[in-house]
């Protein structure tokens, strides 16, 4: 049995001993239970929502290969290449959505400045979204739902980051001083200003990914879903594991390489980068096990190898309506079945949202998990991802937190995460949900399947779900 194979056994063992172990508290007192929802047919006038072609650049880890490009450089290389790929007319777009977390300090409408670089028409309105590692999930849905209204028939999608070119501010206070410097006319009045200035005003504030509401890290939010959801750290080390082998094997089979655009960085433009750069094709249980815990350094199981990394990169995909889909005559990658929103307190359990919206996802789209044929997990972190998985099979979280008698089920580790997760390839917050969207619908026409789930946690308490169809 290979090492995979081994950490597949291992993780399955520990969900299907603690399923009922899992605690989230999303039910409680002012907080509503999640209701029961009918079949939802996402058909508009002009038929169903098909996503036509998706592109990314290769996700690197900030201050790396693409440290010199930012947010706009990546979203519009990766619009600019999904439209090439669709075979569309640019002309006839009628939206752009993108996704983004951290703007760029002086162009904050990253789908308006997207489809600048991308060089498409400027006829094409422009709207950026934020929310959070959902960010480009919710640029798809609102594609999605301007398609279904008649709204538009052609959309581009997606969401960028630039986590190596984040913009820095300085504390208030000092930022007051340098506004009151700024105004002072005279020579007398900047050099009081001036005076009031201290060497602690010049030391920047770098933004944290940090809730606002509980000043929580996301990392220090997870440490607690581990401990409350009884996650072992082996369980973690073996969900990463499988995160580098799947994405490496991936990678070597050029799986990736049919959806990355290379990128050829300044200040040269001469040197490509074709190849996500976090993927470790040679890491093993042992050198998981021995890295030290990085956000409770004395009683934590989170490390820097069992969670997703700072990364650089852009991903993006073209929504038509059926109706134009049909007519453009080319392949279509999928339809949208159905998808679903939760959020959960973030005091609670932050990044337990997924297992709240999955089950919604799912009776919209009229079809169980045993339908499934593939599932994609955006993986923040391996206790987040165990803590979800547990979730979803557990009898006690379906009855106390959901309201039902059966759980979603287990999900099948075999048909899940197959070519790898963020984890290993990196998470660009504004760009994730739409390299997991792309990477689905290629594993699922890859394999000659037809059904895909797929969900994301996010900042916030956020959960998402959507499932994805092929004919």
């Amino acid at each position: 049995m290979g090492e995979a194979s081994v950490a597949v056994e291992a993780v399955l063992a520990e969900l299907r001993e603690g399923a009922d172990e899992v605690r989230a508290g999303g039910v409680g007192p002012g907080f509503p239970a999640i209701h029961r929802v009918s079949r939802q047919k996402l058909i508009g006038a002009n038929g169903r929502v098909a996503i036509l072609a998706g592109a990314r650049t290769p996700f690197t880890r900030a201050q790396t290969d693409l440290r010199e490009l930012d947010v706009i450089d990546l979203a519009g290389i990766a619009g600019g290449e999904a439209v090439a790929r669709a075979g569309v007319d640019p002309a006839q777009l009628d939206l752009a959505f993108f996704g983004c977390v951290m703007p760029a300090l002086y162009g904050p409408n990253l789908g308006r400045e997207a489809v600048f670089r991308a060089g498409l028409p400027a006829s094409i309105p422009g709207s950026a979204v934020n929310l959070a590692c959902a960010s480009s999930n919710r640029a798809i849905v609102s594609a999605a739902e301007a398609i279904l209204s008649g709204e538009a028939e052609l959309v581009l999608a997606g969401g960028a980051e630039s986590l190596s070119n984040v913009p820095v501010p300085f504390r208030r206070g000092a930022v007051r001083k340098f506004l009151a410097l700024q105004k002072a006319r005279s020579p007398a009045a900047r050099l009081r200003a001036a005076a009031r200035l201290r060497p602690r005003d010049f030391a920047p504030d770098p933004p944290a990914i940090a809730e606002y509401t509980t000043g929580m890290s996301m990392g220090e939010a997870c440490e607690k879903m581990a401990r409350e959801n009884s996650v072992s750290r082996r369980a973690q080390d073996e969900i990463a594991l499988l995160s580098h082998r799947r994405a490496a094997a991936a990678a070597a089979a050029g799986h990736f390489a049919q959806q990355i655009v290379p990128v050829f960085p300044p200040p040269g433009h001469a040197v490509a980068v074709e190849r996500d750069n976090g993927v470790r094709a040679d890491t093993t249980a042992e050198a998981l096990a021995a890295l030290r815990p990085v956000f409770d350094r004395h009683h934590g199981t989170l490390t820097a190898g069992n969670s997703s990394p700072i990364t650089d990169g852009g991903a993006a995909v073209v929504l038509a309506s059926e109706k134009r889909a049909r007519a453009l005559g080319r392949p279509i990658l999928g339809f949208v079945r159905s998808w679903a929103w939760y959020a959960v307190p973030p005091a609670g359990q932050l990044l337990q949202g997924p297992a709240y919206a999955a089950p919604l996802a799912l009776e919209r789209a009229g079809l169980r998990l045993a339908d499934i044929d593939l599932v994609e997990t955006h993986e923040a972190f391996a206790a987040q991802v165990v803590s979800n998985l547990k979730a979803f099979a557990s009898r006690r979280f379906a009855r106390e937190e959901l309201g039902r008698s059966e759980p979603m089920g287990e999900v099948d580790l075999e048909r899940w995460n197959v070519d790898g997760g963020s984890i290993a390839l990196g998470h660009p917050f504004g760009a994730t949900g739409a390299r997991i969207t792309l990477q689905l619908l290629a594993a699922l026409e890859r394999r000659h399947l037809k059904f895909g789930l797929l969900t994301v946690c996010a900042a916030g308490g956020h959960g998402f779900a959507m499932v994805v169809e092929r004919d």
